[in-house]
């Protein structure tokens, strides 16, 4: 019994997200893409070895032959297609941010709920082991009562044209990058948190280059997350936990396989911790077959998005900017 996706979009993150990892999974086979034209998905499909193609989305979702569908399009078009992918019988793996807002990720978790299809957000990197070690460490109270929890995320993308920076299709940092600090937070903080404050560098009157934001967990600790396309910050993909009894710091927690290292500072000894080069997208894409074919529990479930879309609409709110729409 195998698992077979189709793409929704020639995108580019495909085939490292998706196409590649599935190359080495017995159980996976990615058997057709679609794309606004013909020639486009025909290009993608002849390049990565997909055997079919469709000129329109509508006409993939139609296809007999696909069991789940990958939805890696612009971040204002998730939710659309992936409630019509649902409305379609099929499993969605959708990358993250899942949705514009919380009200589009509620309305979606709703429709998830109501039906038999696993629908799963593309946090490939909480499916690595790096980052179930970090829970793991959290939860076994070596560090003491919490304290601080800051993330972040920062890589510069100079490119103001990109679609990224445009508000009509939901971009902006805290969406773009800010989407990985926000859920780090909340994973690696243990709860959910609330938006204390927010202060945003702008690119324009609506979109964000660069988000600072402080937080307030409901069991006391506080913590701040910090994302960017466009700032002095130029790279910094990190997470830090501080406890009464000791701390840990992470570097690299959102692509482990690149490079990584995880310091563990407690009873007055130090540590470093490192895990397989794996890539955490083929880790997700276990987690994901798992899901559809053995009805394996999701950690990165349309609830789970839920959460992590109300922590960035507060701090979009904070910050004085509106919240995304979906396009």
């Amino acid at each position: 019994m195998s698992l077979r996706i189709g793409i929704l979009g020639a995108a580019r993150i495909a085939p490292t997200a998706l196409i590649k990892p599935a190359a080495h999974h017995s159980d996976v086979e990615v058997v057709a893409v679609a794309a606004r034209s013909a020639d486009r998905a025909q290009a993608f499909a002849a390049k990565h070895g997909i055997p079919r193609t469709h000129s329109s989305y509508e006409a993939l979702l139609e296809d007999p032959g696909v069991d789940a569908v990958y939805n890696p399009l612009p971040n204002g078009l998730h939710g659309r297609w992936t409630k019509a992918a649902i409305a379609a019988g099929k499993h969605v793996l959708c990358e993250k941010p899942f949705t514009a807002n919380a009200a589009e990720a509620r309305e979606i978790a709703g429709l998830a709920a109501a039906s038999d299809r696993v629908v799963m957000e593309a946090f490939h990197y909480r499916y690595h082991p790096l980052t179930l070690r970090v829970e793991e460490i959290v939860a076994s109270g070596e560090l003491g009562e919490l304290q601080r929890v800051e993330t972040a995320l920062c890589f510069p993308l100079p490119k103001f044209s990109d679609i990224r920076y445009d508000y009509d299709l939901a971009g902006g940092a805290t969406m773009d990058a800010g989407c990985y600090a926000v859920h780090m937070a909340r994973i690696f903080g243990g709860e959910t948190p609330e938006v204390v404050s927010a202060q945003a560098k702008l690119r324009d009157p609506r979109i964000d280059r660069a988000m600072t934001a402080e937080l307030r967990y409901p069991s006391g600790h506080t913590g701040r997350v910090t994302c960017s396309m466009w700032s002095s910050s130029v790279l910094k993909i990190s997470a830090k936990v501080t406890g009464s009894k000791g701390s840990l710091s992470v570097l690299n927690p959102a692509s482990p396989q690149v490079y990584h290292r995880l310091t563990v500072r407690a009873g007055g000894a130090r540590r470093v911790e490192r895990f397989p080069r794996r890539a955490s997208y083929a880790y997700q894409l276990d987690a994901f077959a798992a899901a559809v074919l053995e009805g394996a529990p999701v950690k990165t479930s349309a609830e789970d998005a839920v959460r992590t879309m109300t922590v960035i609409d507060a701090i979009y709110r904070a910050a004085g900017l509106p919240v995304r729409e979906p396009s």
